[in-house]
């Protein structure tokens, strides 16, 4: 079987994280709000891509969403998700 077929294991490290991913995304999704983006679009296309130009200067919203690793804010809001789908069941 070649390595394609066999499933990846991806470990994060569990240290205590310095900023809080949730103030992180609502500061930038109103950041992107107030400038007229639609901010689920493009949080979605900068966390795909890795490409910041999807998130705008204002409001140092660009600086402050590279402030944490892509995966660590995929992450948090997978875990977020499924949370919520469990209370709901």
């Amino acid at each position: 079987m070649s390595s394609i077929d066999k499933t990846m294991k991806f470990n994060f490290s569990e240290e205590p994280f310095d900023h809080d991913i949730n103030d992180i995304l609502l500061t930038v999704h109103a950041a992107l709000k107030e400038k007229g983006y639609n901010p689920i679009n493009q949080i979605v296309g900068y966390l795909l891509s890795g490409d910041p130009a999807y998130i705008p200067r204002y409001k140092d919203a660009r600086n402050l969403i590279r402030k944490v690793e892509r995966d660590e804010v995929i992450e948090e809001v997978v875990t977020f998700y499924l949370k919520q789908q469990q209370r709901e069941s």
